[in-house]
Order: C-alpha cells, then sequence, then structure tokens
C-alpha cells in the first residue's frame, strides 16, 4: 500500500479537523505572546518577573528567590518526567495497535485498518514530544537563570548588580515563555485523542481546548487581579 493509498483513508473532515487542531494551537499561541502587557495572563506576569530580579538585588538573604526558582524548575521537571512516560506509554500502545482498533472500533462502531490507529496515536506523540522539549529547555534555561542570580553581587551600589539582574530577569522570562508552549502543546495533545473517536470529535475537543485556553489568559479572575491598580484590591472570588 502506498501513501497516496493510506491517505485516501482519512476523509476530508479528517484533514479539516488536523488543520483546525493546528491553527488553534499555533494561533492561540500567537495571539498570547503578542497581545501586550495589558493582554494576556502569560504576558501580565513578565513585568513582575523583570520586577522580582530587580527586588532580589536588594534582598539579603536570598533564599527565598532559590526557594522560588527551585519549585519553577521542579514544575518543569514533573511535566517533563509526565511526557516522557506518556510518549513510552503510547508508543507501547502503537505496538498493539490492533487492541486498541478493537476497543475503538467499539466505541465508534467503524472500522479501519491498523494504520488509521496509528497515525492518529502519532499526532498525539508529535505534539506531547514537543511539549517535552519545551520543557527541558524551560528547566534547562530556569537552571541559567540561577547561575546569573548568583553572579548578582550583593552591594546594590556595585554596577554590575542591576545589569545582571535583568539579564536573569530576561533568561526568567524566556524560561516561562517556552513553560507556557509546552503546556499548551499537553492541552492540544490531550484534545487530539479524540481523533480516535472521529472527526467530529476532535473538532470539538479543539474548540472546547482553545475555549478553555482563551478564559484562562483573558478572561479569568487572575487577569483582573493582576490588572488591578496597586492601589486598589483586586476582586476577591466568592468562597463556596
Amino acid at each position: 500500500m502506498t501513501w497516496s493509498d493510506r491517505l485516501s483513508l482519512f476523509t476530508p473532515w479528517d484533514y479539516a479537523a488536523v488543520a483546525l487542531l493546528f491553527l488553534a494551537w499555533i494561533g492561540i499561541g500567537l495571539l498570547i505572546e503578542n497581545a501586550g502587557k495589558r493582554g494576556s495572563v502569560s504576558n501580565l506576569t513578565t513585568e513582575y518577573r523583570i520586577a522580582w530580579m530587580e527586588q532580589m538585588v536588594t534582598r539579603d538573604p536570598r533564599i527565598f528567590d532559590s526557594q522560588i526558582l527551585g519549585i519553577l524548575r521542579q514544575g518543569t521537571a514533573f511535566f517533563a518526567s509526565a511526557c516522557m512516560i506518556a510518549i513510552g506509554g503510547m508508543l507501547a500502545l502503537i505496538g498493539n495497535a490492533e487492541r486498541l482498533a478493537g476497543v475503538a472500533q467499539d466505541l465508534t462502531l467503524e472500522t479501519a485498518p491498523i494504520f488509521v490507529w496509528e497515525f492518529k496515536l502519532l499526532l498525539v506523540i508529535l505534539l506531547v514530544v514537543n511539549g517535552f522539549l519545551k520543557f527541558v529547555w524551560s528547566h534547562r534555561l530556569f537552571g541559567y537563570c540561577a547561575v546569573l542570580m548568583a553572579a548578582v553581587p550583593n552591594d546594590p551600589a556595585d554596577p554590575a548588580a542591576y545589569p545582571r539582574a535583568r539579564k536573569a530577569a530576561a533568561l526568567n522570562v524566556t524560561a516561562a515563555r517556552s513553560y507556557n508552549r509546552g503546556l499548551r502543546s499537553i492541552y492540544f495533545a490531550m484534545a487530539a485523542t479524540a481523533w480516535l473517536l472521529g472527526a467530529v470529535p476532535l473538532i470539538v475537543a479543539v474548540l472546547f481546548t482553545l475555549a478553555v485556553v482563551y478564559r484562562r489568559e483573558f478572561a479569568s479572575q487572575s487577569r483582573e487581579a493582576l490588572l488591578a491598580d496597586e492601589g486598589q484590591d483586586p476582586q476577591t472570588p466568592e468562597i463556596r
């Protein structure tokens, strides 16, 4: 069976659903990262990361700063490990695609060659691998940030203090951006698993994921708290 024959196994709805997946994944990322300082939650926290490094210069001792950075690195390490486990599990599932095909056919009442199910899993693996690479790079950048933080002089009057703090802030912001990209890859990888049920479930899952990501970045209470004026208390959500 040639590749053209294999690709003909997918319907136009399948191609439209996959196209929507990639458009949503890339599009929401561009929107979040280019929304400006008063746009997405990710961009709003950027100025606070810079302020953090500036405050670190005059903070003595800097145990608090090292603890916060350690927590950030633990988060990236956790998700990178989870991605590796997920990749291994899906590769093992591809090796036993006959059982997966049987379960999927019971749910969808449709029959398809094994290649179709393997290809659908490969799409999920692609997104998870991208997330893994982003988390690993974020973890490494936070490590570079730690080195620069350690190189910031304890004397605020030292001419190298604030320039090095700004370098550490730049690395911190870049690491956070890579971390957020990894999270979005995982979000849409989870949505891509709906393709096992068909093209329409994939479209629904992508739209739902897109709505969730958009709300968290542009219409959440955390964004309102970040946008509140310094002299104004942010609205506290009602506890139920």
